[in-house]
């Protein structure tokens, strides 16, 4: 595959992007105030950036927060949740609508929407709209690093490093051992740990590759047997102690860099962008996927209780 995909076009624009998202996230809006109980929902890339941005709520101390895949969401009364986020890129996904609607009344909702003439506009109490992080390929990259990086400017943090590290992640030479590696495993530690799922799905979905991903101690405990020469053992964030030695010594290659773990997302994005081409793979329109997941069965009833 030659040219520039959507994909390609998208990855590059992200410290644009996040640079509004800086700034909405710091304005007055609708989203969870600091002491609110808070569940978080979405599907596939939008859950693992509801993880990360649970993870860091809760560390910041602004409040218990939880992240559920939609399909899997318990929100019943014994939660005792004072909001719901929801992240969906369309707006059309059948398991983050039939949730919206399911808590109708019984628990505000904010939903972050790429697109906003879409149902969940209408099932949702606000929104916030990101349309300038709206994408073309299926591929998610942008838009989910985009409201991830809002939530993070809404929990107070300064975005400029990490917007500077994504610039410098764009830059970056693409060693040619990740583009041939047989496999990878992604690795993190807290908010991270989405970051490491994310990653992962990015490689299957993009370059249908072989990707694993866990939290980084969880890693010894049996996931690391399958690291080998030819493979990769990347980790997002800080390494706990021993971690590189113990990887090294399988023959696997350890990779961790210094700068902001969300921009270090960016730099894989460009290697599932050229591990795709490298097996002449169009990354816009992967197999088996399409932008949205819309099913059309009955819908069940959503496990918003407690069994």
């Amino acid at each position: 595959m030659t040219g520039t995909s959507y994909m390609e076009q998208e990855l590059s624009s992200q410290p644009q992007t996040w640079r509004e998202a800086a700034r909405l996230g710091t304005e007055d809006g609708p989203l969870p105030k600091h002491g609110l109980r808070v569940a978080v929902i979405g599907c596939g890339t939008s859950w693992f950036m509801a993880q990360s941005y649970a993870a860091l709520r809760e560390s910041a101390g602004a409040g218990v927060t939880d992240a559920f895949p939609a399909s899997e969401s318990f929100l019943g009364t014994d939660r005792g949740y004072d909001a719901l986020v929801a992240i969906t890129r369309s707006g059309t996904t059948t398991e983050v609508l039939r949730i919206l609607e399911a808590v109708r009344g019984r628990i505000p909702t904010v939903t972050l929407l790429g697109d906003q003439d879409t149902p969940a506009r209408e099932l949702s109490d606000e929104t916030v709209a990101l349309p300038f992080a709206d994408e073309r390929s299926v591929v998610q990259t942008r838009f989910a690093t985009t409201a991830l990086a809002l939530l993070r400017a809404h929990l107070g943090e300064d975005l400029s490093t990490a917007i500077r590290d994504a610039e410098e992640a764009l830059a970056a030479p693409l060693a040619q051992e990740w583009v041939d590696a047989e496999q990878f495993s992604f690795l993190g530690t807290g908010w991270t740990v989405g970051l490491a799922n994310e990653a992962a799905l990015k490689m299957r979905e993009a370059a249908q590759s072989w990707t694993e991903s866990y939290p980084a101690m969880e890693y010894r405990h049996g996931p690391i047997s399958i690291a080998a020469p030819g493979r990769v053992t990347w980790l997002f964030g800080d390494a706990p102690d021993g971690l590189a030695e113990e990887v090294t010594r399988t023959g696997a290659r350890f990779v961790t860099h210094d700068r902001d773990p969300l921009a270090d997302l960016v730099l894989i994005h460009r290697v599932a962008l050229a591990r795709a081409r490298a097996r002449g793979l169009d990354p816009d329109t992967p197999r088996n996927l399409t932008r949205s997941v819309m099913l059309n069965t009955t819908p069940p009833t959503p496990p918003t209780q407690l069994s």
